[in-house]
């Protein structure tokens, strides 16, 4: 595994927000409750991670990118199936959201969530800002899915595993470079987002798919040419790629990018800016942040 160092004053960190924010919600106590008896495990715990994050790298740029809704992404309008397998947020934690990111505004971060864009779709066309600035782009998340936007100059980042890949050690990870795990997720389908690919197919086939012809266009050109591929299974795998062509077209809508309409377009409205610690006091006060974390929070954000 490939790790770089901490180069923080040219660096665009992209926070995956909602993963940490839903770890939090699981892990910590719901006991923990603001003055007014509201939930705040979720926001206790982003906080804590944000914090942790910022006292490691640094950052002078950082964005939050959340996800807003499960049901009114523009994928659904493609595909009404799409994440139709997940449970709809209580509404406890959907409060939450929303104080998770008032607290990234007020820590002097620029943070993003659309009611049609997923924070995939903001952090995958910020990737694109950072390059213009020429900056590399750490993303922070533990989603597969988010691996596919990371260049030749980036870093991936799961922080609870505390593991840094760059491009080339997600190659050795899923078995095809980070442009192609879109077209990879088209052909062998993602559970988790509900997105359906081609029956029997894995991960592994549609890697030796794609090393050999490089990306889903290219395949679906030589379905006939796949029979005569050295692999066990390939006249099947052949077939089924005839039979299904239209689901993995569907399916590769979902999966890759959708870019996302009036960001910023440079790196300088990204910069952080400098956080009010008596507003960021008298927020965490109003929450029921006792003595040592506020007093904590603040020596991390101020």
């Amino acid at each position: 595994m490939k790790q770089q160092a901490d180069r923080p004053s040219d660096t665009l960190y992209l926070i995956d927000s909602s993963i940490y924010i839903f770890r939090a919600w699981f892990i910590l106590p719901s006991s923990i409750v603001s003055p007014k008896g509201r939930a705040v495990n979720a926001l206790f715990g982003f906080a804590d991670f944000l914090s942790q994050v910022t006292d490691q790298v640094k950052p002078t740029h950082l964005v939050c990118a959340f996800d807003r809704s499960l049901s009114s992404s523009a994928r659904n309008n493609v595909y009404p199936a799409y994440k139709a397998n997940r449970a709809p947020a209580p509404e406890e934690l959907k409060h939450q959201f929303t104080l998770c990111q008032t607290f990234a505004e007020k820590c002097g971060f620029a943070q993003f969530a659309s009611d049609l864009y997923e924070a995939d779709d903001i952090i995958g066309t910020l990737t694109d800002v950072g390059r213009k600035g020429r900056y590399s782009n750490c993303i922070v998340s533990a989603d597969k899915d988010l691996a596919q936007f990371v260049g030749e100059k980036d870093q991936y980042w799961n922080f609870a595993k505390k593991q840094r890949l760059d491009y080339h050690a997600l190659q050795k990870q899923f078995g095809v470079y980070p442009h192609q795990i879109a077209d990879m997720l088209a052909i062998c389908g993602d559970k988790v987002d509900n997105i359906p690919g081609i029956p029997g197919v894995g991960a592994a086939t549609a890697a030796k798919l794609l090393v050999k012809w490089e990306n889903l266009d290219n395949l679906l050109d030589h379905v006939e040419a796949v029979a005569n591929m050295k692999f066990r299974g390939a006249v099947r795998v052949s077939q089924l790629l005839a039979a299904h062509e239209d689901t993995v077209r569907l399916a590769r809508q979902l999966t890759g990018l959708w870019p996302v309409p009036n960001l910023p377009n440079s790196i300088s409205q990204l910069k952080r800016r400098t956080a009010d610690p008596a507003c960021l006091e008298q927020f965490m006060k109003k929450h029921g942040f006792g003595d040592q974390r506020r007093e904590r929070l603040l020596r991390s954000f101020c």
